[in-house]
């Protein structure tokens, strides 16, 4: 009896093992198939340079126009002071995603929720992790959204300050026409042209916001210090101040994203071309923020605007000329801060819900998310 058993079993394995065995491989080639596909893993051939300006890209916004004003909450002491503080520990935190990335011999962390699971577990990882990354990424490419339309009517005001009122709403859709073509670029490498392009644009508009404040002297009367008069009002422009400082220095939601792109081994792990890049995406943000915002503040004091560009005024043709550098960075920045979220999503349709990895499928989602953004 023991010997039929044994028999059958024998002969079971052996007609169902090659079927398994083709179903695995069957998985497997699917899996590599997505993997290739998907935007942050389809390519993995960036160089060092790329890290840099999309770093850039992702840190340096509109943002830092609002910085003179933050000093002026601040005052000269606490704001210097913070304004420092925060470059280096932002500095050394990316430090720590860099080196993370790879922290599993023989494992990449190439998705900001995958060293979330690592850390808190498969499911709980990703219930802490993506939901928050996903309202900070959603919520900045909504932000940029506005912020490029406000711009873009600022620009159009400047150079026609005679023609007919137009809507910002009519502003904002001609923004978002733009991301409606660029959003179809599938991964990070194919929009490295558009982040160069951005990175060049923020540096461009920060300088022009800094020399301009010097071309225009120290204001008459200028006062510096706290702007309120009551304890109450200090301290809530105190925590205003600190939130646009925290605003400017964004942009590590996306540091093991970016990282995943550059090529790695044991003998070249990739750590080494995306800190060397990080490193120079920070000396050029240092490049950026600190002129605007201590120049901007000597020259204006507590009289600075939220946006330093409407204080400025004149001339003209110059200021018209930032709002267009700035329009044309932050269609970079939408860029960057949305293909994260293209590859949840196309993630979630693929794997989940055995969509097929297609063009078609990438189209119809992008498209969505550009519409609701």
């Amino acid at each position: 009896m023991a010997t039929l058993e044994t028999e059958a079993l024998n002969h079971h394995h052996r007609n169902s093992s090659p079927d398994r065995h083709k179903t695995i491989e069957e998985k497997s080639e699917r899996d590599k198939r997505i993997e290739e596909w998907l935007p942050i893993t389809s390519k993995r051939n960036a160089k060092w340079w790329y890290s840099a300006f999309h770093n850039v890209t992702a840190m340096v916004g509109a943002g830092v126009l609002g910085l003179p004003h933050a000093m002026s909450q601040l005052g000269w002491g606490p704001g210097v002071t913070i304004l420092v503080l925060s470059w280096i520990i932002t500095l050394y935190t990316l430090w720590q995603m860099v080196e993370m990335h790879e922290m599993v011999p023989g494992k990449r962390f190439d998705r900001y929720h995958e060293l979330g699971q690592h850390a808190f577990g498969k499911k709980l990882g990703l219930y802490i992790v993506v939901p928050q990354q996903l309202v900070v990424e959603v919520a900045t490419n909504i932000v940029y959204m506005v912020t490029g339309g406000t711009s873009l009517k600022k620009f159009h005001d400047s150079v026609c300050p005679s023609c007919k009122n137009i809507k910002l709403t009519y502003f904002i859709m001609i923004f978002a026409s733009v991301h409606f073509v660029l959003s179809h670029l599938p991964d990070f490498n194919s929009i490295s042209g558009v982040s160069l392009a951005a990175a060049v644009m923020s540096f461009s508009y920060s300088t022009i916001s800094w020399a301009a404040s010097i071309d225009k002297g120290v204001q008459k009367n200028v006062e510096y210090g706290y702007k309120s008069h009551s304890t109450a009002g200090t301290v809530f422009d105190f925590f205003n101040a600190l939130g646009t400082v925290a605003f400017a220095y964004a942009g590590h939601n996306v540091v093991l994203e970016i990282q995943a792109t550059i090529p790695s081994s044991p003998e070249k792990p990739s750590k080494v071309p995306m800190w060397r890049g990080v490193v120079v995406a920070y000396i050029v943000v240092a490049l950026c923020y600190f002129p605007v915002a201590f120049i901007g503040y000597w020259i204006f004091g507590n009289d600075v605007n939220g946006d330093i560009l409407i204080s400025l005024e004149k001339p003209v043709w110059l200021i018209a000329m930032a709002n267009m550098f700035v329009v044309i960075h932050v269609i970079g920045s939408y860029q960057i801060y949305a293909m994260p979220v293209f590859d949840m999503i196309e993630t979630l349709l693929v794997k989940k819900m055995k969509f097929e990895p297609t063009t078609p499928l990438r189209f119809i989602v992008r498209n969505v998310y550009v519409g609701k953004c």
